[in-house]
């Protein structure tokens, strides 16, 4: 059965909602406790896109706080905490337990609780004489967000400024690199499997690769370890692959318009954990966009033009069902003799038209939710002119340049700010080379538009550095861009400088998609890309981790980008997954994280807070925000 991490996280919740009991098929416990919930601000969002409140309910939770607002006491309920393991979140629960807020505390930590934190809690509640309100304490190994079957975020900001920020110290670098190893564990545990480690030799995904691979073969050694129910495995083809990659892989993706649905919505409108706010006729309406929304589900992949359409299909295809529910329960017998016939068959109709309601007023609602979303988004379009931005920015890394009038027609013309930015950077990653006459119109055009530029000098600064570099670098290395992103972590853009032609083939799949699908089938001689990766199997005693059974093939695949993700490279990795579902027997599964959703813009903030780390570009004072 292909692995659903939703699914696999939402169990794990309900089961801490019911105090680590076991649950039934009904997804509750068999002894019905009602409960209070506390949660950090974390938790909360862990919880968001997985527990509604009408599921609270289902699992005996009557109230819910946040763990740092005032409380009254409650007595005789169990409190259940899910809280990160943060000395705040100790001394707060110390607080409460030796304040009688509640008389029996549950508490559930998002990830492994260290040593000393732990100490803290067992004196505190000791001193306090309160230890004995302390029932059970649990690692729950859920230190990770995830927005949809096969996506998950580690919620790390600004994670790709501090991997990437030059007065960064190796210890800063280090508790990064232990955080993320943290939170790709608790997503292996929650899984409950022990993958082979691939990623590029050098750089930040490396050292999470190194620190993962040891943090599995620790715990391993524990007789009753997370993984000792799913067997040892030693086929590749029952585990999956955990593929890791550096932002720097790939940089245009993170800074490119998109015209497809989702990364629209998520670009344009905000997404947040599946959760969306805008404009509607009578005021401000919020819409949740997640796996219960088959149109969401459906369409999130295709352009947007093509989702206008399918909206408009929907809509005539409820009216047409609709007013065939009013022609069968309409009567029709133009006042011709009564023969109780009718009646029996009317009230069929009548039974059927009922059973129908809810399911066609469902229909409507969603049909009235995206029809609202496209008009919205309709209008940020033409506004901005988002469809020439995408168009462009597309044509311009497909033919690696762009006509001199038509970028000047661009930076002057409709988008705001930002979107120009964004442009700019495209164009200076597009080609290996632009001659400097044509770099500085662009950026007298930026400064004219009143755009502050520290994003786009970072970008031009990272390119000098690697085309120097490159210089003694044969043309066989400069030609692949995995090899190039090897040797040029640490000034690194890697992307910039590869060559378009290995940014996007002429399917449009991304880098990272091939490099994926090239893991996935396990064969180096016909992807020379891949041949340099490491393989790392915890599993496997050390000196035998890279051997040859270990290297695929893989029907299942786990891709990690550290420094940022978004629905871009989501929809591209299960737009691969569904191109490989035949035959069955083979049919590939893919799950998409990252350390952050980002949208474009977000990004290039990221690149322009490095920018003034470095002491470059300009940011104009008086310019109004994008």
């Amino acid at each position: 059965m292909a692995l659903n991490l939703r699914q696999r996280q939402t169990e794990c919740i309900a089961r801490m909602l019911n105090l680590n009991q076991p649950i039934n098929a009904s997804g509750t416990a068999n002894e019905e406790v009602y409960k209070i919930l506390i949660y950090d601000k974390f938790c909360q969002d862990i919880l968001s896109p997985l527990i509604h409140v009408k599921d609270l309910r289902k699992h005996g939770v009557t109230l819910y706080f946040l763990i740092d607002k005032n409380r009254k006491p409650v007595s005789d309920v169990p409190a259940v905490y899910f809280v990160r393991p943060s000395q705040q979140n100790i001394e707060r629960i110390i607080s409460d337990a030796s304040n009688s807020v509640y008389d029996y505390f549950h508490l559930n930590f998002s990830s492994s609780i260290p040593r000393p934190l732990l100490e803290d809690l067992a004196s505190g509640t000791l001193n306090s004489d309160s230890i004995q309100r302390i029932s059970k304490v649990h690692d729950q190994y859920l230190e990770f967000v995830t927005l949809d079957d096969n996506l998950f975020t580690l919620a790390d900001k600004s994670c790709y400024i501090r991997l990437n920020n030059p007065k960064a110290t190796d210890r800063e670098i280090e508790e990064i690199i232990e955080k993320l190893v943290s939170g790709l564990f608790c997503v292996l545990a929650t899984l409950g499997v022990v993958p082979i480690i691939r990623c590029p030799r050098g750089g930040p995904a490396e050292m999470v690769a190194s620190l993962l691979d040891q943090r599995l073969r620790d715990h391993l050694l524990v007789k009753n370890n997370l993984f000792s129910e799913n067997g040892n495995f030693t086929s590749s083809f029952q585990r999956p692959v955990l593929c890791l990659f550096d932002r720097n892989l790939e940089l245009s993706v993170a800074i490119q318009h998109d015209f497809r649905y989702r990364p629209l919505v998520h670009d344009v409108l905000g997404l947040r954990l599946n959760r969306l706010t805008i404009q509607g006729g009578g005021g401000m309406k919020s819409y949740e966009l997640d796996r219960v929304d088959p149109f969401w589900v459906a369409n999130g992949n295709l352009e947007f033009p093509e989702v206008a359409v399918e909206i408009e299909t929907q809509l005539n295809k409820y009216k047409k069902d609709v007013e065939e529910v009013n022609r069968r329960t309409g009567g029709g017998n133009d006042g011709a003799e009564f023969d109780g016939t009718d009646l029996i068959g009317n009230t069929k109709h009548l039974m059927n038209a009922v059973n129908s309601l809810p399911e066609l007023t469902e229909r409507k609602q969603t049909i009235d939710k995206h029809t609202n979303i496209a008009t919205v988004l309709l209008g940020e379009i033409k506004e901005r002119s988002l469809d020439s931005y995408a168009k462009k920015e597309y044509e311009m890394m497909v033919r690696g340049g762009i006509d001199r009038g038509e970028l000047l027609s661009v930076l002057k013309g409709k988008g705001s700010k930002t979107d120009k930015l964004r442009f700019a950077i495209m164009f200076l990653i597009s080609s290996e080379t632009i001659p400097q006459a044509e770099v500085e119109m662009v950026e007298s055009a930026l400064r004219e538009a009143e755009v502050d530029t520290c994003a786009f000098q970072y970008v031009k600064k990272m390119k000098s550095l690697n085309v120097s570099l490159a210089s003694s670098a044969n043309a066989a290395s400069r030609s692949n861009i995995v090899d190039w992103a090897e040797k040029l972590y640490g000034q690194s853009i890697s992307a910039v400088t590869a060559g378009v032609k290995n940014l996007l083939s002429g399917d449009h799949q991304l880098a990272m998609a091939r490099t994926v699908e090239a893991l996935m089938e396990g064969k180096p001689n016909n992807n020379p890309e891949i041949e340099s990766y490491l393989v790392l199997d915890p599993r496997a005693p050390k000196s035998s981790s890279s051997s040859g059974q270990m290297k695929g093939p893989f029907k299942e695949a786990i891709v990690f980008m550290i420094g940022g993700g978004n629905y871009v490279e989501y929809g591209s990795l299960q737009e691969l997954a569904r191109r490989q579902q035949q035959p069955p027997s083979s049919a590939k599964h893919i799950i998409y994280g990252t350390t952050e959703i980002l949208t474009g813009a977000d990004f290039v903030d990221q690149l322009a807070i490095l920018g003034q780390k470095m002491g470059l570009g300009t940011t104009p004072s008086a310019s109004a925000p994008a």
